[in-house]
């Protein structure tokens, strides 16, 4: 049997889904180390210098509030 799979990339298990709903905690990390990616992509942002000169950062407080966002979403909190 294949491995259930989203545009090529492998979905995460449901086990893993249901335990993190649960509220184990290293299913809760599983889940966000699964969605890291799309989170970064979320919180990148082209700022700018004194000269005009663009460059391109992450922006940690945003990561962490979408974060646990997710985790909130995740237990049933919000």
């Amino acid at each position: 049997m294949m491995n259930p799979s989203y545009k090529g990339r492998a979905l995460l298990p449901m086990p893993v889904i249901e335990a993190a709903r649960a509220g184990d905690a290293e299913a809760v990390e599983q889940v966000l180390r699964y969605y890291e990616g799309y989170i970064n992509k979320l919180c990148t942002r082209t700022l700018y210098d004194e000269y005009g000169n663009p460059y391109v950062c992450l922006d940690e407080w945003m990561k962490h509030h979408l974060e646990n966002k997710l985790i909130q979403a995740i237990v049933g909190l919000g």
